[in-house]
């Protein structure tokens, strides 16, 4: 369907006409918002494409992305988290995420859209920009190409999880007589597929120095691999994970909680993290405080904001000895339990240096587990992960379904990171699930949501164009 969306195109006109665009200095990490430029004046010099791409990172890092609502999107709707944080004000919306009865004036919703699209715009000017510019470093060019490219394709893999069919915009969006398509979610995976396999090729398997951070080849093809795994395309999947296995630029940590924490990011297994800086500049991030309880954290200022508290669920689902749950959670003083994680000790609220890790090498081994399917070189996968976490009962000896298990070992492996809810929909079991575990809410199979409602807003600003998902 062709789609004239008023709205969208405002947020598509944004970039084009006033590119806010962040400080491109010696660290990569400082995303602060600099100055506003004036596109035709810009986007002549090889620093006029640095900064901006610098500015498409931190439209990732933002609370309508990585910052926050991703995090509610995709944890807080599963069996993972619940909201810890009551059930008036933001919290009752919050609440209603957990429980499949999401508004669609939900804030949460209108703010992923809009954020998204902001990102896609400012991908799209670059890559356009790109196509008329000549610099003095082309290799810088192709990077960049391949940095807009990845960030795109991450942003629309997040739309197309969470509402299904949306609008597929390309193009640098210059004129208010633009029309704009919705296209199913299929059509965005295999327009993300195209991008990420001609991205893959334009970037380095490594960086060094202030650039530590970028995305790199490996961060494309971990992309792909799961854009095909949820488009149904295992053995596309496979071979772009086998890639990156075959890359020998990344291993497991041996000691699961040397992932975590301000001094080990960017480490041998992290694949792709968004950069946080702590200082009081904007470019900090909350997880310290949306992972703790609302009456202590550790250390630093002020209490938790608890909108994510591990469930019950979650927390019995680890077998003893399990290192992480060792070293993932903890209990507070006041005796909840929380995630781990993201610990930091934070001088001002919400202003931590902790980054969020989007891809990890574990997360490789798993995939590529989902990829093989049950075979002797799935099940190794399996215990590869597993071994490290101080399992030593092999996983096939577990007498559980094979699905079950790589399922149960995802949930184990990546609680807090964003995958549940789309696991348990590429899995085909989120309705079942969901269902089984809210049976005390009343919640049923048919009251699980897969899709999240487009924002009414939207709807409204271009009546007949976009066609609302199941309510």
């Amino acid at each position: 369907m062709v789609n004239s969306m008023k709205r969208l195109k405002n947020i598509l006109l944004v970039i084009p006409a006033l590119l806010i665009l962040v400080s491109c200095g010696e660290d990569f990490t400082i995303l602060a918002p600099q100055s506003d430029r004036n596109v035709e004046n810009f986007y002549r010099t090889d620093t006029d494409f640095v900064v901006a791409i610098n500015g498409a990172y931190a439209g990732l890092a933002s609370n309508d992305a990585y910052g926050r609502n991703y995090m509610l999107l995709n944890e807080m709707r599963s069996d993972n988290m619940d909201n810890g944080g009551g059930a008036t004000g933001l919290a009752e919306s919050l609440e209603r995420i957990t429980l499949f009865d999401e508004l669609t004036t939900a804030s949460e919703l209108e703010n992923t859209w809009a954020g998204g699209y902001a990102v896609i715009a400012r991908t799209n000017t670059i890559l356009s920009r790109l196509d008329e510019a000549t610099l003095d470093d082309p290799a810088l060019g192709d990077r960049i190409r391949g940095e807009a490219l990845f960030i795109r394709s991450l942003v629309y893999y997040n739309l197309a999880v969470a509402f299904g069919n949306i609008p597929l915009q390309l193009e640098e969006v210059t004129s208010p007589s633009v029309t704009i398509n919705q296209v199913s979610a299929t059509e965005i995976y295999n327009q993300i597929s195209d991008d990420l396999e001609t991205a893959e090729g334009l970037l380095p398997a490594s960086y060094s120095g202030s650039d530590i951070g970028r995305v790199t080849s490996g961060a494309a093809a971990t992309l792909l691999g799961l854009v095909e795994l949820t488009n149904g395309n295992s053995g596309a999947a496979e071979a772009a994970l086998r890639r990156v296995v075959q890359s020998n630029q990344y291993e497991l940590v041996p000691d699961f909680a040397d992932i975590w924490g301000i001094g080990n990011e960017n480490n041998i297994e992290s694949i792709f993290e968004i950069q946080y800086k702590s200082g009081g500049a904007g470019v900090g991030s909350g997880f310290t405080e949306y992972y703790s309880p609302d009456n202590a954290i550790s250390g630093g200022v002020g209490g938790g904001n608890a909108p994510q508290t591990p469930t019950d669920d979650l927390l019995a689902a680890y077998d003893a000895g399990d290192d992480r749950f060792i070293d993932g959670f903890g209990i507070t003083s006041g005796g909840d339990d929380y995630l781990t994680k993201y610990d930091s000790n934070p001088t001002i609220a919400f202003d931590s240096d902790v980054n969020f890790i989007v891809f990890r090498y574990a997360d490789v081994l798993l995939m590529l587990a989902e990829a093989v399917g049950e075979s002797p070189e799935g099940w190794g996968l399996i215990n590869e992960v597993r071994e490290r976490s101080g399992l030593v009962d092999p996983a096939e000896g577990l007498g559980l379904p094979y699905n079950e298990v790589l399922l149960l070992e995802r949930r184990r492996e990546f609680a807090g990171e964003n995958k549940r809810w789309p696991d348990l929909k590429r899995f085909g079991v989120a309705q079942q699930i969901m269902a089984d575990f809210l049976s005390d809410e009343g919640v049923t199979e048919s009251d699980v949501r897969l899709l999240y409602p487009i924002p009414q807003r939207e709807i409204d600003a271009s009546p007949g164009a976009l066609t609302q998902n199941p309510l």
